[in-house]
């Protein structure tokens, strides 16, 4: 019997799918039908074709205002479930908790891709006054902490990469200069964790340090975030920079990191 190539097997449909979701990567959020056409080469109707059955399943969603189309929660739900099934949310889980409880504020983990970071998990803090969940969130890596522990330990030349060539200043804190920004993110990798001076969202401060798996990869980060006025300069210093580095350095251990790699 003659065995034939996998790609013998293909569906060019099911292809053409996954080709579609493919071109919402990086800062692009939005495409409508035009665009994907011209950037598949494919027929309109067949790209609305695909866009109607991805809709459908909840991969892909239509901006009513604009009529463009973005990536659905089912898209995030598969990428939520590819990374638990690494391993990397199982093993944080408990931890992210214990971090929140002795923090006394909201603890995040989050993962890079391109220029944004996706919050994948959270564990609340059970204060009145806390800060919005930011679950499936795409945030700018360059103005959270949890971004900032991820981009600060790449070669330089991917750092570069790693920013928008126009860094938005989205508060008055906000580091906008690229100059700055790679001193800032220098300062970082030296002491190993990061904080987001309201540098995101007026009001909000941040505290984060990366996550390592067994090559000792940066693969994603964790911040303890919380309102301004309960994060002072000396509670970051004094109790909240040691929690969350401990955090991460014992997520990473349980990814297979070992601190004699460092």
């Amino acid at each position: 019997m003659i065995k034939r190539e996998k790609t013998n097997y293909v569906i060019q449909s099911v292809s053409h799918a996954f080709d579609v979701l493919e071109q919402f990567s990086g800062e692009i959020v939005e495409l409508g039908v035009t665009e994907l056409s011209k950037k598949l080469k494919l027929h309109k109707n067949n790209v609305f074709r695909l866009l109607a059955t991805l809709e459908s399943r909840g991969y892909i969603e239509q901006n009513k205002a604009t009529e463009n189309y973005h990536l659905g929660l089912k898209s995030l739900e598969l990428g939520q479930t590819f990374i638990k099934q690494m391993g990397l949310l199982r093993q944080a889980r408990p931890l992210l908790e214990k971090l929140s409880d002795e923090s006394g504020e909201t603890a995040y983990i989050g993962i890079m891709r391109n220029a944004d970071v996706t919050y994948l998990d959270v564990a609340e803090s059970s204060q009145t006054v806390r800060v919005a969940p930011r679950i499936g969130l795409r945030l700018p890596t360059y103005c959270t902490a949890v971004g900032k522990v991820q981009i600060a330990f790449k070669p330089e030349e991917e750092i570069k990469k790693s920013i928008p060539e126009k860094l938005e200043k989205l508060t008055s804190h906000t580091i906008a200069d690229e100059k700055k920004l790679l001193a800032h993110l220098k300062t970082v990798e030296e002491s190993g964790y990061a904080v987001d001076n309201e540098e995101y969202e007026d009001g909000v401060t941040c505290v984060g340090a990366p996550i390592r798996d067994y090559t000792g990869h940066v693969v994603a980060g964790i911040s303890i975030s919380g309102p301004t006025m309960r994060i002072s300069s000396d509670k970051i210093e004094k109790k909240l920079v040691q929690l969350v580095k401990h955090t991460g350095e014992e997520i990473s251990k349980r990814l297979g990191y070992e601190t004699s790699q460092s």
